[in-house]
Order: C-alpha cells, then structure tokens, then sequence
C-alpha cells in the first residue's frame, strides 16, 4: 500500500514505524475532588522536572549558536516561566482542574493570545507553544517524555505536526526518516529537515492508514511517496535507487578538493549561503569558497534580547577568523514580512510582503541599523567584508543607506574606533530594482540576484503558497529575461554580479546561469558539490548557446523541456 506526499527532504530510507499521536481525546474532563489537588500539584512538578532536564540534555549537544539550541532555549524559558507555573497551581487548586487539563487550559490561552496578536513570528510561536503543551500533557500521562529516547534504530517518525523546537528535540541519529500530515517545501522543519540530511515527506495523509509502531515502511522522498509492509519487488527497485543515490553523494564528495571550473577552464567561484555562525564551520565540507550570503537577521530573530553593537562585532569577528581569509558578504538584517523579531515591537501590517520590510525597515529605524552597521565597519578591520543591502528598489533608497554608513563612520572615529573598507552591493530582487539598476550601478561594487523574491514579485505570487509552486516556477522565461538583464546591466557598468537566490542551488539551472554570464554562485552547503559538478560538465561556449536558446523561449514547459533534454 503507498501513500503520496511532498518530498521536501530527498532521499530514500526504510524503517520501523514510530507514531507520534496526540493525546487531547484521553484528557479526563471531570472535576477532581480536593483532596486529590496537591497529587495533581505534585504529578505536574515532577513532569515539568522531567521535561525540563530532557530539554538541558538535548541542548548541552548543540552549539548555542544553532536554530535548534535557540528553539530549545526558547521551550526552557516558557517551562520555567514563573507567571505560567503560577497560572498552572491556580487553575489546579481553584478550577480542580487535573494537572493535563491545567496544562491543555492554559498553554491554549498562551497561543492564542499570540495567535490574536496578528503576528506571523508570533503565530508560529503559537504552534510550538501548543506543541510543548502537549508534550507535557504526554509526560504527565506516560511519565516519560515522548518515549523519544526509546526510539529504534531507523525508525521512520509519524506526525500530524512537528514544530522546529521539537525538531531540536529529535534523536536524529536514530530516525531515518520524517512523514507528517501537513506542511510544505518552505516551511521552516522542511529546511531544518533539508539542513539536517533526513527524507522528508510533508502534506502526506498517513492517519488514513492503518499505521502502527513497528510497522515496515519505505520512504521514497524523492517521488514523494510512502511504502506500507512494502513487498520484495517495491523494495528492490528503492534499494536499487537508494544504492544510486548513495553511490553519487560519494561520487560528489571525491570533487570537494577539486578547482571549480568549467569543462574548458573557466573559473567561476562557489561560495555558500549561511544563516549563523556554526554553520561556516561546514564549508570546508564541500569545498566552498566563501560565505556569499550571511542572513544576519537569524541573529535577532532567535534571541530574546537584541544583539547590541559589541555582541554583533564579535560574531562577525568570528565569522572572519572561521573564513581564514576568504570572502564574507554580510546581508544586512533583512526584517519584516514573515520575519519578525520577539525583541522588537513590530507592529503588523495588512499585506506585510509589500510593507515595511528589508532595507524599509532599517531605513525607518535608523538606531536599530547604525549598530549593525558600526558592527561590520570594525569587524572589517579583521577581514574581507562584503555588505549587500534587501529590497533596495530606487537609488534614493541606496543614497540613504550610503549616508547612514558615512555617518557610522564618523561617529566610529569620534569615538577612536578603528574600521575597514567595505565591498558595498544590494540584492536585487524587485522588477523595480532590476529597471532602476543603471542609476545604482555607479555606487556598487557589486549585486547579487535574489530569485526567490524576485519571481514573487514579478509574478505577483506568494512565494510560500504551495498552490502556486507548479504555476509559478522559480525557473520561468520572464525571470530568465529579467536575469539576464540584471547580469548585462551590470556587466557594462563592470560591476561584479553574482546570485543567492535558491535557482542559484539548482543543478539543472547551473549551465543556464553560467551562459547569462552570471559570475558567482552562492548556494547551499547541500546542493554545492551538486552544482560544481554540473558545473564541471559544460564547456562556456554550449552553456551561452543554451542560454541563447532559453531567451527565445516564452513557455514555462518548453523551457523546462530544453533543460531536460540538455541534461538527458
């Protein structure tokens, strides 16, 4: 028996079911008598020790400057959060309530106040703040958390839901694979899964089934689906690819050491998309040549407390000293939208994609922005610092950014503060920056092409609406026009383009970019050695015919079927 589901995280495993169920139809609802309360108060105390001291064990593994250990730190304030405990004894001792139904009561009201507060970052929070709620509901009701620490080897792990800050709680050396009933490609446990190497399934009814724990299953998170007692035959053909897919990560790991160039020589530098420091560590894993977007807004949006001046100096710093010398292009916080930050009181918006985000917010609030930009002015003293500014969209835009960096400058030598020069570039990623580019050129060093948001706005599509994923494609003839206008712009003016937007990750998409001229990639650790190795295939002549033929094209499928047969 199989079932469909989006592959987010690709790959194929086999494993033992383990179901992960909720436990909200076991809550008994009855009032409890009180001589039976300070039970309840006890029973509630230990499960919140319990959870507790799973979650300081799960994050003494992690690097504090990981999305996982900030996901985790954020579970521990709200677990000890002495207002919430206090709610939890009163609604126990006054409502009778039993410890799970206190729990299920007021972690609700908790995520719905978020919920109501109109924010994206807060609603999120709301879904992990109902997801820890029920992973104490369960420690309560089992006396353990989650059995988590119990799992099999290569168990293949069940979900309605799994929030990012219990994704951060995954045993993940013994899971060889995800299947959950929602989510899509962008979601945020869709990256961490990506991030983290496991076959993902998402959007994938599996509660339709019959699915009990221990149960054989086969995911093939490549054609997005999954295998129930799979027979010989259906496990032979996903042995036969798994053992494919394996034998080409091996093959791609052999290019890691090797000089990045075309099959004629033509060098064109690779470096890596990061969104904190310990990810750096892993560039000399694949080979890659330096940081070529750094998203500094991470740095804020999983702190509780703004980074100030001197915290963020130190981190580029660090940045820097990992690099040894290559490259780091620091983009700088790109706020607003869907990322939003709990330290700031950001108000909302009635269409936030079109709003005050990027380089519109920092310009509005100059404060926030002259510290980090201070921050990368010294830390530029240490080390090669590119600084590329979001949605820069008019050159009057890029003059006010320039005279708030004139004037950090100023006030860094008033205060005897030494600083560097920087590489100065801005992102673009609007119809209107890519029409306006001319006039900007002279004040850049370089730009950087950002396709995500980019064909959002060309195409007037949600970027993350996995309804309009098929009909708007990142790949599309318009944005291939746009691109190549970007890279002939900005060629003529000899100004540097290079690209960080997720095409630029896309192995099919690499010998296309190279005969737009595109001059640098900046992909992701995952997809690099993929893509060098596409990369190594073409000779640049066949890569700008390619190109040639892709800009006559005004059809999504038949540019789809060029790049198919090329690559056949």
């Amino acid at each position: 028996m199989t079932m469909r589901g989006i592959a987010v995280s690709a790959g194929i495993a086999f494993g033992q079911a383990k179901v992960l169920r909720t436990y909200e139809s076991k809550l008994d609802y009855h009032l409890l008598p009180p001589s039976q309360l300070a039970r309840e108060q006890q029973r509630l105390n230990r499960a919140l020790k319990t959870l507790i001291k799973q979650s300081q064990a799960c994050a003494a593994k992690l690097d504090p400057e990981s999305d996982n250990y900030q996901l985790i730190e954020a579970d521990l304030l709200l677990l000890e959060d002495e207002e919430l405990l206090a709610e939890l004894s009163d609604t126990i001792g006054k409502r009778q309530f039993s410890a799970a139904l206190a729990v299920e009561h007021s972690f609700a009201k908790q995520a719905q106040a978020m919920q109501e507060a109109d924010s994206p970052y807060l609603a999120r929070r709301a879904e992990d703040v109902l997801s820890l709620g029920q992973r104490l509901i369960r420690t309560l009701l089992t006396g353990h958390c989650d059995n988590l620490s119990r799992l099999p080897e290569n168990a293949i792990v069940l979900a309605k839901d799994i929030t990012p800050a219990e994704f951060a709680t995954l045993p993940l050396e013994r899971i060889s694979a995800l299947v959950l009933q929602t989510g899509g490609v962008t979601s945020h446990t869709a990256i961490l899964a990506r991030s983290a190497g496991i076959p993902t399934l998402m959007s994938c009814p599996w509660q339709t089934l019959e699915v009990i724990d221990g149960m054989t299953l086969a995911v093939d998170a490549i054609n997005g689906e999954l295998y129930l007692e799979p027979d010989e035959t259906q496990i032979s053909a996903l042995d036969a690819q798994k053992q494919q897919a394996d034998e080409r990560k091996s093959a791609l790991l052999a290019l890691k050491g090797t000089v990045t160039q075309t099959k004629d020589g033509r060098s064109i530098p690779l470096l890596a998309n990061v969104g904190c420091i310990s990810e750096i560590n892993h560039l000399a894993d694949v080979g890659a040549e330096g940081v070529g977007l750094f998203r500094t807004e991470f740095l804020f949006m999983n702190n509780h407390e703004l980074p100030d001046e001197n915290r963020q100096y130190q981190l580029y710093c660090d940045a820097l000293q990992l690099l040894d010398g290559k490259p780091l292009t620091i983009r700088s916080m790109d706020l607003g939208a869907d990322k939003e930050v709990p330290a700031l009181a950001m108000d909302s918006e009635e269409n936030p994609a079109l709003g005050l985000r990027g380089v519109r917010y920092t310009l509005a609030h100059p404060k926030l922005f002259s510290a980090q930009l201070r921050a990368i002015l010294r830390a530029a003293n240490h080390g090669p610092i590119r600084l590329m500014f979001p949605m820069v969209n008019q050159v009057e835009e890029l003059e006010a950014v320039l005279a708030l960096l004139e004037q950090c400058k100023q006030e860094l030598v008033e205060a005897e503060k030494g600083f560097g020069e920087l590489e100065l570039g801005i992102v673009v990623e609007t119809p209107a920056a890519v029409f306006n580019l001319a006039s900007m050129l002279p004040l850049l060093d370089f730009v950087s092409i950002g396709t995500n948001d980019l064909t959002q706005y060309t195409m007037a599509a949600d970027r993350a609406n996995p309804l309009l994923i098929d009909q708007y494609p990142v790949l599309s003839p318009v944005i291939i026009r746009l691109i190549s206008q970007i890279i002939d712009q900005a060629k003529a003016a000899k100004v540097r383009v290079s690209m960080c937007g997720e095409l630029a990750s896309n192995p099919s998409a690499t010998a296309l970019l190279i005969g737009l001229g595109l001059e640098e990639f900046s992909v992701n650790l995952a997809s690099l050695l993929e893509v060098k190795q596409a990369l190594s295939r073409w000779s640049y002549p066949d890569c700008v015919e390619l190109a040639h033929k892709a800009l006559q094209i005004s059809r999504i499928d038949a540019l789809n079927q060029l790049l198919t047969h090329c690559h056949s």
